[in-house]
């Protein structure tokens, strides 16, 4: 009986954009260099093709697993024990932000927090929106992102991560739980977090899934859920924390419209108290999110200045729409950007709120 991996050999036909052939068959792929190294033209590699085979939207694409020319002889990290992927194998030692020697200090003489808030996204497509925004409320904002589980787990296969970086709109990235790849590791997302907050000294965090959110037609069996952990962490370590909502007005499937059933179960299931930006002028999913709030969550109403953004050229499609097509889903993430920036300044500034 074979494995459940779908494994074939293949030979790299171009290195940019990286192309396998496979079976006489030239396929799009990507490979984690960070963990396998380069990719040249004419090496002998084995690719993972289910994802291709399958025909997936955001993971329509062969996955290098190893590199059979040149990977064989990588040096691996010298004197750390704690491991990412471990007991599979792509498992690879880490050193860990929690505590590490890489930051300065010591955390444990540090036991207040800063003020430090964090909105919680719901899927990967939110992160350029609302780095954007909320850099517009304060210049110099240092604003970072936190990585958890939910979608992709390499740190750098986000091609929005490495264009935010270049523009100066995330001070840092945090790969943290399962997720790898990013700037620094993390062991838990309560643990990235809190060095986020007290050592990296971020003025604000955003912390989501990485792109190709996972899911199925259950009420709990999707990365959404990942948000769910994610405003517990924040929450239990005292910092601001805000839900950013999953809207649509255009999504195909009725569950995610116009409010994401995604967010209503993690609203219903929070434990604790959560501030919800919502955009303005949109009372359609305000009302919905004001009867999923009730007495429980805070509704901040915030502009979204959708026109700018599109301006800015930052990503602006999400599941194969234009902002254009959906723009509901994009003045979701600019308003809470913009609502994250005004919590670090501490005034609402143009918003309003509602209870």
């Amino acid at each position: 009986m074979s494995g459940r991996l779908k494994l074939r050999r293949g030979v790299v036909v171009s290195a940019e954009p990286l192309t396998v052939e496979v079976d006489g068959e030239q396929r799009a792929a990507w490979a984690d260099t960070t963990l396998l190294g380069e990719m040249h033209e004419g090496d002998e590699v084995v690719v993972n093709v289910e994802a291709l085979d399958l025909g997936l939207g955001s993971g329509g694409f062969d996955v290098v697993h190893v590199n059979l020319t040149r990977g064989l002889e990588g040096a691996g990290l010298d004197g750390e024990h704690v491991m990412k992927l471990n007991y599979s194998s792509l498992q690879h030692a880490v050193e860990p932000v929690e505590g590490c020697n890489a930051l300065s200090g010591d955390s444990k003489d540090k036991t207040l927090h800063p003020a430090s808030p964090v909105l919680v996204l719901p899927l990967h497509g939110h992160l350029a929106p609302a780095a954007w925004a909320a850099a517009r409320v304060s210049a110099g904002l240092k604003v970072g992102y936190v990585q958890t589980a939910g979608g992709a787990l390499p740190g750098s296969l986000s091609r929005d991560v490495v264009e935010l970086r270049e523009r100066n709109l995330l001070c840092g990235h945090i790969t943290a739980a399962p997720a790898y790849g990013g700037e620094h590791e993390a062991i838990s997302v309560a643990g990235a977090l809190d060095a986020a907050a007290r050592e990296l000294e971020w003025d604000a965090i955003i912390a989501g899934p990485g792109p190709g959110i996972i899911g199925s037609d259950s009420r709990l069996g999707h990365g959404g859920m990942a948000a769910l952990d994610t405003a517990h962490a924040s929450l239990a370590l005292g910092l601001p924390t805000l839900l950013s909502p999953r809207l649509s007005a255009a999504d195909p499937r009725e569950r995610h419209r116009p409010v994401s059933h995604h967010t209503l179960t993690v609203m219903q299931l929070l434990l604790g108290k959560v501030e919800v930006p919502v955009p303005s002028s949109e009372p359609v999913p305000i009302a919905v999110l004001a009867t999923a709030a009730g007495w429980r969550h805070h509704l901040h109403e915030a502009p979204a200045d959708l026109k700018a953004y599109e301006a800015s050229e930052l990503p602006a499609r999400t599941m194969g729409r234009t902002l254009t097509e959906d723009p509901l889903f994009f003045a979701a993430a600019l308003a809470s950007g913009r609502a994250l920036g005004e919590s670090t300044a501490g005034g609402v500034g143009g918003g309003g709120s509602r209870t």
